[in-house]
Parts: structure tokens; sequence; C-alpha cells
């Protein structure tokens, strides 16, 4: 980030033609530069939101289960078996190896969305978000079509195929507000192409690309239905362990051991991305960039964009064919069964009743995320504008939720929750409670690049000119990070709207989510029930595309960005 007064004046004119007397005060306002009475404190209390959420529905339901955990002893034997080292070591490879996947296969849609004006830029945009929002067991199936025996190669494909979204639009949200005159100088200076991305628009754009990465990797190390699915006996990582330990064989001190390991794996992870990210961000000359039609090799990159597309496609289509296909051939069999509760009363509501439910609860926890996480995002900026150390500690607490086991957190809930007033288990807002926990780190992630990169100067000026904090931030930051915010709301809503880990614990029996449905139809006996799991997932991956489609009508028409 930019140093207070850094790059705000010039070099002072020598020559016969001396700059006009008006202009020398100019520097003595940005050495100047007035904190309002009170800002200290308004952070502080602002500060307070986001830790009393992850207090009371992240850190006091974790420490409840993990206390239950190691109040029965046994933490060191497992500490001490080569197979959980052996977890660890497949936890992290396969997470590293599909996060590199993913960001190779995101940048070059990263930058159709943000830099290229061609037709189909639409289509892109709804097909890269369409797999994020799948509920993992869906995707688990559809690659266990293709790869029947499952294996190593399945799984980080499958993690990879789920994580595309999270590059190509956090990236492509700050590409497009890169000031590209810099490229193009060093252009006409005889650099290469791909020399003139190297030195210029890639060092802008690393903040992007740390956030996206360390999304990316969280995701995949605690990646729960894929590796269900796909692993089998064979290939377990830590999440999935620990759900054994949990559920089947009731190891409260095995799993709270394993849970224990994953959380300090996520701390490092966290600070190694957040001391790079440190390294590299710098203050940005941020401005709306129009796109423009592709030249010469910029044709090579929207060529390897729709063909990351086409891969994500397959396995949609794939499960969109398989929705309509029935036992005699092509059959609606699936969608007309939505209406019923399935082969022999296999839900407690109809399809299309889970369906609103997962509406209802994706809108809930959309609302409870963009408070906490764009509180969050102006607090950790402010925080690191006036160099305090809690800004860190902030941003890595905030991307826990992320890293801890679905199945830690959902039992957690059960055990907690009946402390809050009313009994807080059996209230509707638990399940979008827990949806918005993963939400809320994905929505600091999208915005916060986007306001740490907003030039000090204009924010100078304005309280140079008496602005509070909270005017100023109004603006200043708002108006160059609304579209990321209306970014942030429509990713949080079709994130929320595919979760499956915490929601398939804590849903109600009589008020499920989608995903939880498709989960129990799959999991019983019948063609008919196989259908309509399918059916179903056609019908979310529908309701998802609507979604984005709509946020794309909303967007400002003058870049690639979300």
């Amino acid at each position: 980030m930019a140093r207070p007064g850094a790059g705000l004046t010039g070099p002072v004119p020598t020559g016969p033609d001396p700059a006009p007397p008006t202009r020398a005060p100019t520097p003595t306002p940005t050495r100047r530069t007035p904190r309002h009475p009170g800002a200290g404190w308004a952070w502080a209390l602002a500060a307070v939101l986001p830790l009393a959420f992850l207090g009371v529905f992240f850190a006091w339901p974790v420490a409840a289960i993990v206390g239950l955990g190691l109040g029965g002893g046994g933490v060191l034997p497992v500490l001490s078996d080569a197979r959980t080292w052996s977890l660890v070591g497949f936890t992290l490879g396969q997470a590293a190896a599909a996060t590199g996947l993913a960001l190779v296969a995101g940048m070059p849609v990263a930058f159709v969305l943000a830099r290229c004006r061609v037709r189909g830029t639409g289509v892109v945009r709804a097909a890269v978000m369409v797999p994020f929002v799948l509920p993992t067991v869906v995707v688990g199936l559809a690659f266990r079509a293709l790869w029947p025996d499952g294996g190593v190669l399945p799984i980080v494909l499958a993690n990879a195929f789920f994580n595309v979204a999270v590059v190509a639009r956090t990236v492509g949200g700050l590409w497009a507000r890169v000031d590209r005159r810099a490229e193009d100088a060093a252009r006409a200076l005889g650099a290469s192409r791909p020399r003139a991305f190297a030195s210029v628009a890639l060092p802008a754009l690393a903040p992007a690309i740390g956030s996206a990465a360390s999304v990316v990797f969280l995701f995949c190390a605690t990646s729960f239905g894929v590796v269900l699915v796909l692993g089998g006996a064979r290939h377990r990582t830590l999440e999935t362990e620990i759900y054994l330990r949990t559920v089947e064989l009731f190891d409260l001190p095995g799993a709270a051991a394993l849970s224990l390991l994953q959380f300090a794996a996520v701390v490092a992870v966290l600070v190694l991305g957040g001391a790079a990210r440190r390294r590299r961000e710098r203050g940005l000359p941020l401005r709306v960039e129009p796109p423009r039609r592709p030249t010469g090799g910029e044709w090579a990159v929207v060529a390897a964009a729709w063909l990351v597309v086409a891969a994500l496609l397959a396995p949609v289509v794939g499960l969109v064919a398989r929705s309509l296909s029935g036992r005699d051939g092509w059959s609606l069999a699936g969608y007309a069964a939505l209406a019923g509760t399935g082969e022999r009363g296999t839900l407690a509501v109809t399809g299309l009743d889970a369906a609103l439910n997962s509406l209802r609860a994706a809108t809930d926890a959309t609302l409870i995320a963009l408070v906490v996480g764009v509180v969050s995002a102006v607090v950790l900026v402010g925080l690191r504008r006036r160099g305090s150390w809690f800004a860190e500690a902030l941003d890595a607490a905030l991307m826990l939720p992320l890293g801890v086991s679905a199945v830690t957190v959902g039992f957690g809930y059960l055990v907690t929750m009946d402390a809050l007033p009313g009994d807080f288990r059996t209230s509707p807002l638990l399940v979008p409670l827990a949806q918005a926990l993963v939400v809320t780190p994905l929505v600091v992630r999208v915005v916060l690049p986007v306001l740490r990169a907003v030039d000090e100067r204009l924010r100078q000026a304005a309280a140079t000119l008496g602005a509070s904090p909270w005017r100023v931030w109004r603006e200043v930051d708002l108006p160059l990070a609304s579209r990321s915010l209306v970014a942030a709301a429509g990713f949080g809503f079709v994130v929320a709207l595919g979760e499956f880990g915490a929601t398939s614990f804590l849903a109600r029996p009589e008020a499920p989510t989608l995903p939880v449905v498709i989960a129990r139809l799959m999991s019983r006996p019948g063609e008919l029930n196989s259908q309509m799991a399918y059916a179903a997932c056609a019908l979310l991956m529908v309701v998802t595309t609507v979604a984005v489609l709509a946020i794309e009508r909303l967007r400002v028409p003058s870049g690639g960005e979300f």
C-alpha cells in the first residue's frame, strides 16, 4: 500500500517558467492529513460486529466440540500414529494440486471477463459460476461416472472444477479496474506481450491472485463430498476422517485431534498468504477500463478460456442428460416427481418445497454475510491504513471458518445453541447463520482487494476538506467498490444456495434444503429417487444460472467484473 503522501507531488520546476505561486503550498495538506476526532473509537466499535459474529457462531461451537474431545483423552495416540500424518500429507497435496490447476484454468477466463469485448461473455460468466454452487455429492457422482474406480486424479479435477469461478471472478474483478496504460507503454517500448504482462499487470493483480489462491486452497483442503465419493476407503482427507470418527465411530478425542491439525494447517496457510499479500500489495490507480476487441496473441487466451468453459460444462451437460433419461429412454418422470415426496415417501417434504427452503435460507444468509463481510472489509482497510497489528489477526480470523470441518461446526451448534434464548437449535435462522459463516469470508475476499486498492490521495483530499471517516467511505470507497459489492451479494447467494456441509447436519427434517434432498434421494434405492435427485440438481443449476444472469444485468457495463 502506498505511504501517505507518496507520489502526490512532482518535481519542482527550476527553469525559466516556474509553477504559479498558488501551487507552492500543495504538498502541505498531504503531510498533515487530519484525523477525525474519535476515529479510533469508531474503528473499535465497527470491529465488534465481526468479532461477535465469529465468537458466538464459530469460536464457541468449535471450542465446545474440541473441549469435549480433549476431555476424553486419546489425542496423543492419534498424533503419534503414522496414518494421521499420511492423511495430512494427502490432504495438503491434493489441495495444492487442485489449487494450481484452478489458477491455470481460471486466469484465461479472468482475462476474458475483465478485458475482452467478444460475443458470449455472459455465457462465460454464468458457466464458471454454475459448477461452484453444485452440491459436492452430485459433482462427486458426476466424476464417478467418468472414473468408476475413483482415485487421486478425479479428486483433484473435481476440486479444481468447483473453484475455477473463485479465481476467474476474484482476479477478473480487480483486473477490470487496473490501468492498462502502463502495460501499453511497456509494449510501445518493445516489450513482448508476455513480458509486459509479467512485469506490469501481474504485480498489480498479485493481491487478488493471492486472495483467490488462499480461498481455493482452503476449499480444497476441507472438501468433503467429493473425497467421500471419489476417494472411498483408499483416499481419505482430514475432513472425511473427522466425519468418520465423529458420526460412525463416535471417536470424539480422535476427531478433536484431527480438527486441531486441520486448524493448525489452516492458520499456517493464512499466515503465509497474508505475508505474501503484504509484500506485494500497493495502491493501484483504479479506473474503469472498457473492454476491447482482442488482438494478436490475445485470441489464443480467448480460445483457452473457451476450452476451460467447455471442460466445465461437460459434467453439467452429463447431469442434465441423466436427469432426462429413464429406464426406457428419455423421460420427464424425475421432474414430475419433484411435486411429490419420492419413492415410498423418501422425503418429508416435496422437492418444490425444498427448493423454496433453499431460496429463503440463501437470501437470509446472503444478507447476514453482506453486513458482516462489508463491515469486516472496511475495518480491515481502516486498521491497515492506521498501521494496526490487529488488522492481520482479524483478517486471519475471518478466514478460519473456511478451514474448519463442517462436521465440527455443525455438531458444535447442536451442543451449544440451546444456551441462547429460546433454544436456538430449533430456530429457522440456524441454517442461514451456518451458511453465512461460510459466505462471509468469501464476501471479504471479493471486496477487500478493491477497497485496499483505492488511491489514498482521494481519501486524503476528502479528509483534508473535513469529511468524517464515514463520509470518506461513502463518497470515495463506496462508488469505486459498488460493483464488487453487487458481485459479493450474487456470489454469496449462489454459494449459500448450494451449501451442503453444515446444512446437512442442521436442516430440520420438515425444512430441508435442495442439496440435502439430493443427498437423501441418492442414498435411497429406487429408480424414481435417482431420477428425482438428478432433476433436483438440474433445477438447482437453473435457479443458479437465472440468479447469475440477473446479477449480470445489474452490473455496470464497463468492464469484465463479476
